[in-house]
């Protein structure tokens, strides 16, 4: 067998191995350490449980394939459990007694993720999983494996799981749980319809491949020509120019970007996530094949090429909410390094050469803060009178002020691509830039994004002549996207957006006592709720974009936001430290990097915590939150910085209130978490730790 991938030390057959995907992973992957495939099981389970986090890995027919590549693998390697008693690893059909743990290294060569690819496709064969059910030895599992990865030289490489197994047998086979059959063509039809489809996952190393067989066995099934190009880590062998030329319709099942999208310009298309086309290959065959009969079908954009992929199930299914919804997350996670390099170079500023390089100097027809005069007014070689150290202190302001100044033109300017792809950036941008001309800031930007992607997608579905089908995404929707919003922003937007904007800022001046408190509590329960998601990134927008008003409000705000941002890593690691038995060992380890995450303003450091059991941890945080962002409010602690954590002290005004707050909001949150998880998990869920930490050699 290649590179003996799988042994009998790593097979387990009819185990009970726990009773969440938690606990099968662990006890896998400390099954591969055991066998010398990894130096770390903890580094192996805690990717595959990541991984797990961004999308269940249950298929069909009671499977799963939890997998990650690790540093810590020393070979690709597969460790397999047939499971005494199921568990839930969300397929849509029930729990899974058949688990592959998929290990592959960081740099894992071409053969071996090859060998991997290939027993991933032989998933989606029904008799090779019942073969795996009814094999009466771990030295038999061996053997299926080794011959689903190495198909006897007869057979068709796509096609032959096992020998036994055909071409023809393959599609012979049922279709997957769940499925709907597509409608065979009839006999008399004069064309069959050819469709090509593109399958693509994050790792490449499983789901691309599942996915492109049970679309393969599909089109057999129906009766229909065929070609899938999966894009994975064993290499990717693009389509052929008479192939695409021949194709009436393409699917793109894919979780990231596909490459080469524009190759399909005007092809009608069916989009899904990954595992759409795993669950339901017949439906979205049938799906294509109608599209490829229907002048009004969904086409591909030539104006877009290696866009983001479709999300899980159908993009088309998407509300109009939910696209929105995206859309403003894209421009949110773009304009989130802007805020770090230029909040971080600000507060390099003010410790350098202190807070007054902050204040406006007017220079001749130009009002300029101080640092940016001392910037643009001297050098190296002709230092101002404060010297070097006020020297580069007004640089370090100058640039992250000027970085910072970005922040509503890349937000806009990335909502707009999120909705019309590339030839929406510019107009997106022009909208932020009008926005922070007419005073409307953050909330023009958003607004103005929206309308230029909005605008943008609307001017590329024009019916154009084929000679300006060229100028369509490099001059025409530019041009004409930046006029009509440019033009909306200042002659009807800007105005009452700027006056919204002058209004909830003269707001929050106003506040004070009981309702500047409760404003405290609510951007707490906002950085706590989603960990970095929209709700969290809203709270952190709202303060980010108000630091350039330099008013105190807005300075106590991001104060708030910062400090209760930083409770969740820090509640969930002293948790547990405190009741370590409450946590399993992938927990514990990831609770040792959130002391870290917590003190330098991380949120996302409780996500492993939150992902596994949010009942009980989400609602904890959020008390803790609320607590540490209402003493702030309360001890009126204001914050120069956007980012940085602990390692910003420097520009707060009470850095020792700020650390009470943080203390008392991590206390509160570490309390509740412990109480929930103590008083009310189920029996088996108490147990599982203890079975996590005595895995038999």
């Amino acid at each position: 067998m290649s590179d003996n991938i799988i042994t009998a030390a790593t097979v387990h057959l009819d185990v009970d191995a726990g009773s969440d995907p938690a606990a099968v992973i662990t006890y896998l992957a400390e099954n591969l350490g055991e066998a010398g495939r990894t130096t770390d099981p903890s580094e192996l389970s805690r990717a595959a449980l990541a991984r797990e986090a961004k999308s269940a890995t249950g298929l069909p027919g009671g499977i799963a394939i939890p997998h990650a590549r690790a540093a810590s693998v020393t070979t690709a390697s597969l460790a397999f459990a047939r499971l005494s008693n199921k568990v839930d690893f969300g397929a849509p059909d029930g729990p899974a007694d058949l688990v592959f743990l998929i290990a592959a290294p960081e740099g894992a060569a071409s053969d071996h993720m090859k060998l991997l690819s290939s027993l991933a496709r032989a998933l989606v064969r029904p008799d090779f999983v019942a073969a795996l059910r009814e094999a009466p030895s771990d030295e038999r599992v061996v053997e299926l494996v080794d011959e689903a990865i190495n198909p006897a030289p007869a057979g068709s490489p796509s096609t032959s799981a096992t020998p036994a197994a055909s071409s023809a047998a393959a599609a012979a086979t049922a279709s997957p749980a769940g499925a709907k059959t597509a409608k065979t063509l009839s006999p008399d039809s004069q064309k069959r319809p050819s469709i090509v489809a593109i399958t693509a996952c994050p790792t490449g190393i499983a789901h691309t491949y599942m996915a492109a067989d049970a679309l393969k066995y599909a089109a057999e099934r129906a009766g229909v020509d065929f070609h899938v190009e999966p894009q994975g880590s064993s290499g990717t062998t693009p389509f052929t120019p008479d192939v695409i030329a021949g194709a009436d319709a393409v699917i793109f099942a894919t979780d990231v970007g596909v490459k080469g999208k524009s190759r399909f310009s005007g092809k009608p298309v069916i989009e899904s996530g990954v595992k759409r086309a795993i669950n339901e290959p017949d439906k979205m065959i049938a799906e294509a094949v109608e599209a490829s009969r229907n002048p009004h079908a969904s086409r591909v954009d030539g104006s877009a090429d290696d866009g983001a992929g479709a999300a899980e199930g159908s993009a088309s299914s998407l509300s109009f909410g939910k696209k929105i919804q995206q859309a403003l997350m894209t421009g949110v996670s773009y304009m989130i390094p802007f805020v770090a390099a230029g909040g971080l170079l600000i507060a390099l500023g003010f410790l350098l050469a202190g807070y007054e390089i902050a204040n406006k100097t007017l220079d001749s027809s130009k009002t300029l803060s101080d640092g940016a005069y001392i910037a643009l007014n001297n050098s190296l070689w002709d230092l101002p009178a404060g010297g070097l150290g006020q020297y580069l202190g007004g640089v370090s302001f100058a640039i992250g002020a000027l970085a910072m100044s970005m922040l509503v033109p890349v937000l806009a300017g990335y909502i707009s691509f999120a909705i019309a792809d590339r030839p929406g950036i510019a107009p997106g941008f022009v909208a932020g830039l009008v926005s922070v001309a007419v005073g409307a800031s953050f909330i023009g930007g958003l607004i103005g994004g929206l309308i230029a992607g909005a605008v943008c997608l609307a001017i590329s579905r024009l019916p154009l002549p084929q000679w300006a089908r060229g100028l369509q995404p490099v001059i025409i929707i530019p041009l004409f996207g930046s006029l009509i919003v440019g033009g909306l922003m200042f002659m009807l937007l800007g105005k009452p957006l700027a006056w919204v904007t002058t209004q909830l800022t003269d707001g929050l001046n106003s506040m004070s006592g009981s309702s500047k408190i409760v404003l405290g509590v609510v951007l707490g329960l906002m950085m706590c709720f989603d960990l970095g998601g929209p709700v969290n990134k809203a709270a952190y927008l709202f303060a980010t974009t108000g630091l350039a008003i330099g008013d105190t409000p807005q300075l106590e705000i991001m104060a708030a936001v910062m400090c209760a941002g930083m409770v969740p890593p820090l509640a969930m690691a002293l948790a547990t430290v405190i009741r370590p038995g409450l946590f399993t060992e992938p927990e514990r380890e990831n609770g040792k990097a959130a002391w870290f995450l917590g003190a330098a303003f991380i949120s996302e450091g409780a996500i492993p915590f939150a992902a596994k059991d949010p009942i009980r941890v989400i609602p904890s945080m959020m008390a803790g939150g609320a607590l540490a962002g209402a003493l702030i409010m309360a001890f009126g602690v204001t914050q120069r910085a956007p980012h940085g954590g602990i390692f910003v002290f420097f520009t707060m005004n009470h850095w020792l209130l700020f650390l009470a707050a943080l203390a008392a909001g991590t206390v509160l949150g570490t309390v509740c978490v412990v109480a929930a998880k103590q008083f009310g998990r189920s029996a088996s869920r108490q147990t599982a730790a203890p079975e996590l930490e005595t895995i038999p050699a």
